[in-house]
């Protein structure tokens, strides 16, 4: 399980440090890919297994199903942890979510995200904004 938020610096090679708590349960390989909102997803290999069934499985014929599994698919890359438990992001996928040199690694229970820092505190800064408005909306669905 994935919780937190751990501010870290992308070195000049784009290698990122993976929180300690968090190796155990990528140590057999994760994948990143384009996630939502130019952030960054990094699913554990069976949880991106998972996921990417699903996608597989959305109909060929609605052009919105198309569109998310291809962002997913074919933006995902397997990384392994090296021995200073660092993965390498891409170019491409630095190029997408804006990553600079400071960064924000977020757990999110089935997966982490990574965000440019200054997007993660705009996007964090606007949520807490409107967090009673938002709780309200999630009530009807038992949150």
């Amino acid at each position: 399980m994935f919780i937190g938020e751990y501010r870290h610096t992308l070195d000049d090679k784009g290698r990122l440090s993976v929180p300690i708590k968090f190796r155990d349960d990528v140590a057999h390989g994760l994948v990143i890919t384009r996630g939502l909102d130019r952030s960054l997803f990094l699913y554990p290999k069976n949880e991106w297994e998972r996921l990417a069934q699903k996608l597989a499985a959305l109909p060929l014929g609605q052009a919105d199903t198309r569109a998310f599994a291809r962002l997913m698919l074919a933006g995902a890359m397997e990384a392994e942890l090296d021995g200073s438990g660092r993965i390498v992001i891409p170019p491409y996928l630095r190029a997408y979510a804006g990553l600079r040199k400071k960064v924000v690694l977020t757990g999110l229970m089935d997966r982490m995200e990574i965000w440019d820092e200054a997007s993660w505190d705009t996007y964090r800064a606007a949520t807490e904004a409107n967090s009673d408005a938002i709780a309200e909306r999630l009530g009807d669905r038992g949150v």
